[in-house]
């Protein structure tokens, strides 16, 4: 797993930072330590740098793969060989076979709850509901009232259906006759071949979401960055940037790597514009996957040798602003830093002054 992480600095970290360059220390109560005058006209820094507005970001960088969201393995519900095997990158909508068992089609319709059980006359719940709906939007649904019961009229919806795929007009829907998706997939991977035999709960493809996304690997200390609507920048194959948000962490099954768990976190990214982001890219090449844990917008920032460690009594930091032949020891708070640049604020700090910084 490729990975880079911009330079940060924490606060006990400064003092290190600037300690081989110049350090200008107040006694605590001069004007050193208080920020409040004091020209040390004879002492100025071999180099200055302008206190700048700007935005710092801290990210991480990571390598990910175009992929489809929400993978999930289509098991056989019975036993028996397959006919027709699943054509790999191939979009299976509603009344569409998945693949054939036994020379019958095994037919994706859409809703949320799993085919469990067979459907018959007397049968009521949640899953008869949507089935009739489905073969309402089949066309199948002349003469059908849509409700939870599966009475003659779902019967007699289901037969014509069934004589419309070639098969033996029972009016019974069996566990192996469809699977309920909530809505249109993309076969991912064959898992079982042509003439290949399948037990119950034995792997026939793998399918996903029509939705693209990118997944990539972070580490276990990264956990913070895998909340569902972290922001991350990617840079697709092409070159291009876009922008996107994490839907979420991946399960090692589902993701194929039995490993994953271990040694590291999956988390799956939605792209700002959908398709149209991906719109050419080679779905084999790498990404780079910018993830932002946190961003400062409109701060005043300074290079992080300029802060100087102040003695003392009072202690803390402070920048040695520079006027013309003059300068005078400024106390600041400091914040967030990245990318080389910390966060700095203080009475009488305005941007475009400049700050002494220590020698390279």
């Amino acid at each position: 797993m490729k990975r880079s992480t911009t330079a940060l600095l924490t606060l006990g970290t400064v003092t290190a930072a600037v300690a081989g360059g110049v350090l200008f220390l107040g006694s605590g109560g001069g004007a050193g330590a208080s920020g409040e005058g004091g020209k040390d006209g004879d002492g100025l820094p071999p180099a200055t740098a302008t206190v700048q507005r700007t935005d710092l970001v801290r990210s991480t960088t990571v390598d990910g793969r175009l992929d489809f969201a929400q993978r999930r393995v289509v098991k056989a519900a019975v036993e028996g060989t397959v006919t027709v095997a699943a054509a790999e990158g191939e979009t299976v909508r509603r009344g569409e076979a998945l693949y054939e068992l036994n020379d019958k089609p095994v037919t994706l319709l859409y809703g949320p709850v799993p085919m469990f059980r067979e459907m018959k006359v007397g049968d009521r719940g949640s899953d008869v509901l949507q089935l009739e709906r489905n073969l309402r939007d089949l066309g199948y649904g002349f003469g059908l009232y849509v409700d939870t019961e599966y009475g003659k009229d779902t019967e007699a919806a289901i037969k014509r259906w069934q004589k419309h795929l070639n098969r033996t007009a029972t009016g019974r829907v069996g566990k192996g006759d469809v699977v309920f998706q909530p809505d249109r997939v993309k076969v991912v991977s064959a898992d079982a071949a042509l003439a290949d035999q399948v037990g119950p709960d034995g792997p026939v493809l793998t399918i996903a979401s029509t939705k693209p996304v990118v997944r990539a690997e972070l580490e276990q200390t990264d956990g913070a960055l895998t909340a569902r609507g972290t922001k991350v920048e990617v840079a697709l194959p092409s070159g291009r940037t876009v922008r996107g948000k994490v839907a979420g962490t991946v399960r090692p099954e589902e993701d194929g790597s039995e490993g994953a768990a271990q040694e590291g976190i999956t988390v799956e990214v939605v792209l700002d514009g959908g398709a149209r982001a991906v719109s050419g890219e080679d779905a084999r090449a790498a990404a780079s996957v910018t993830f932002v844990s946190e961003a400062r917008k409109g701060v005043l920032a300074v290079p992080v040798e300029a802060v100087v460690a102040l003695r003392g009594e009072s202690g803390g930091y402070g920048l040695q602003i520079v006027r013309g032949t003059s300068s005078t020891m400024v106390r600041v708070e400091t914040g967030m830093t990245a990318d080389g640049q910390i966060e700095v604020s203080g009475a009488g700090l305005r941007e475009g002054m400049r700050a002494g910084v220590a020698k390279p």
